[in-house]
């Protein structure tokens, strides 16, 4: 049987989101608008890959992003900033696929090449398990069903924010208040921002898929959180709230609200995203009953043990306890020149 074709894919992209939607375990991250957002907002390349068969057809895909910088080094990372982009397709194709982008870090010179799965693959690379997400399966188109399911304590603490006086409004105009939440607490956890236009973009090339909201405190935002639907699932990928305001717990109602809409809506999965085994967020996560399901992130490096930068690596450990005490303003001026070269 003749071998896939792997090559870089020039197509339109409705036709890599047909191909995309047409694989098992196809993503959000998947999709083709990810290759014109990043390289939009941090002017990254993106040699998306496809496998074709001897007709043509495409077999396999494979979302592929060149992240570089003098402070961080040189990757290949399928999908940077997100949980999953990592291989699609028959197994020959995935195979092929893998192949072609390791021989391509080999080429380079990439300290690491990773390819963020959502499930094991029969890869001759070396699989990382060091982060799991977080799903809660969800009653379709009954959220009272989903509230009678939470336990009197987790129920009680939604109910606290809301006797405060704290409301959730969502859509594309929560978009700059999410980015003054988002960037304070990252400020505070000692962690570079993404720049505000990376989130205006996700809302200006996901309209339908991508969602923004807030939790404010009369007109003070507080809480926030940013998820995409793909199928019938969601995943809140990022959500943030204020540690002036942790008394009251906003984030518990925005949580809920985003479960109570997802689960009004048809979805029937809610994913909240990646976390470290044993971590406070996993902890948080799992209060609501979700259930752990482990992520495959398949690496190639030149160094045994290499892996994306993280603000916990000894290496980095200066630059997060200085972060946290810069002026907000002056963190979200910086964060996004550093982001740019974290994968």
């Amino acid at each position: 049987m003749t071998a896939p074709r792997v090559e870089t894919f020039r197509g339109s992209a409705a036709e890599w989101d047909a191909a995309v939607q047409g694989f098992a375990g196809w993503t959000h991250m998947h999709l083709h608008g990810w290759r014109e957002l990043l390289g939009e907002v941090f002017g990254h390349d993106c040699p998306y890959l496809v496998a074709r068969t001897p007709d043509g057809a495409i077999s396999g895909v494979l979302p592929l992003v060149r992240v570089r910088s003098v402070l961080f080094g040189h990757y290949l990372v399928s999908m940077p900033f997100l949980n999953y982009g990592g291989p699609l397709g028959d197994a020959r194709a995935v195979r092929a696929l893998a192949d072609h982008a390791t021989a391509m870090a080999r080429r380079d010179g990439v300290k690491l090449l990773e390819l963020r799965s959502r499930s094991p693959l029969d890869l001759p690379l070396e699989a990382s398990q060091r982060k799991i997400t977080m799903l809660l399966d969800l009653p379709a188109g009954e959220p009272d069903k989903l509230w009678k399911a939470l336990d009197s304590k987790l129920r009680s603490q939604i109910r606290k924010p809301q006797k405060e006086g704290v409301t959730v409004s969502f859509g594309a105009d929560q978009v700059a208040p999410f980015f003054s939440v988002f960037a304070r607490h990252m400020r505070d956890l000692g962690t570079p921002t993404m720049p505000l236009g990376f989130f205006q973009a996700i809302a200006r090339h996901f309209p339908g898929s991508s969602t923004f909201a807030c939790a404010y405190l009369g007109e003070e935002p507080v809480a926030a959180g940013c998820a995409f639907r793909w199928g019938d699932e969601v995943e809140i990928t990022w959500a943030s709230s204020l540690m002036a305001h942790k008394r009251i717990a906003p984030n518990m109602l925005l949580y809920w609200a985003f479960l109570e809409k997802s689960t009004r809506e048809g979805a029937r999965i809610f994913n909240f995203g990646r976390c470290s085994p044993g971590s406070g967020t996993h902890r948080f996560k799992q209060q609501w009953g979700a259930r752990a399901e482990q992520l495959w992130w398949y690496g190639s490096s030149r160094a045994d043990g290499a892996t994306t930068p993280a603000p916990t690596d000894s290496a980095y450990s200066l630059g997060p306890r200085v972060w946290k005490h810069l002026p907000v303003p002056i963190a979200t001026a910086l964060g996004p020149h550093i982001v740019r070269g974290i994968p």
